[in-house]
């Protein structure tokens, strides 16, 4: 009885545990939502809550406030951009091919996910004022800028690339080409009559961002 007593406790304690877990992420789910397209000031802790079906109460036992709401959606939006950076390794390609896969799959993350460039422009209207405190982003940062200078060194032994590009600036540049034709795509497509959002449009644009960074490196 004492055994089938612990079993049914720990099970128990497995239980709540896994909807806690739930919980949380249909938390961050909607608040990343809310957060993108109301900004912080703009986004509301009442409706968030109506919309996972949970209570002010609860999501401030989870995050603590409001903006600590904000930080941990923010943590999670650039974890999972570095993920799939981190998932993509490049080291059985030719370095014409990596650095042509990373901006292919820089640009087709961007256009899945509208709602991190949301966030990034919000975080910036907001100076930055929250993104030191979002706890690896510097070291997860490294080790994108790390992949990319192995991939420029190893192009520059090949005799892919020229010398001199510096990694940083490259990410710079990747993001933002990629970055644009999100964060813009509204207003240029309403002042220069063209459809930014269509799959021939993306596909198109997609191809030119790809050729235009190969082509600034290229020896």
């Amino acid at each position: 009885m004492a055994e089938s007593a612990l079993k049914k406790k720990e099970i128990g304690r497995g239980t709540r545990a896994t909807d806690a877990e739930e919980t949380r992420f249909n938390i961050l789910e909607v608040a990343a939502a809310e957060f993108a397209d109301k900004g912080l000031s703009g986004a509301r802790i009442d409706e968030i809550a109506e919309r996972t079906n949970s209570s002010k109460r609860m999501i401030y036992y989870y995050f603590g406030s409001k903006e600590g709401l904000y930080r941990a959606v923010l943590e999670r939006a650039y974890t999972a951009v570095r993920e799939v950076d981190a998932d993509n390794r490049r080291d059985d390609l030719d370095p014409d091919a990596a650095l042509r896969d990373v901006v292919g799959v820089t640009f087709d993350y961007h256009n899945q996910h509208p709602e991190f460039v949301r966030l990034v422009m919000n975080e910036n209207i907001l100076r930055g004022a929250h993104v030191g405190e979002v706890p690896g982003i510097r070291e997860r940062n490294r080790k994108v800028i790390d992949q990319l200078r192995a991939i420029l060194a190893r192009g520059v032994a090949s005799g892919h690339f020229r010398e001199g590009v510096d990694p940083v600036e490259l990410h710079m540049t990747i993001s933002a080409l990629c970055f644009y034709n999100v964060s813009n795509r509204y207003t240029f497509s309403f002042g220069f009559e063209r459809d930014m959002s269509s799959p021939k449009a993306l596909a198109r644009r997609r191809m030119s961002v790809i050729d235009v960074i190969e082509s600034w490196c290229r020896a």
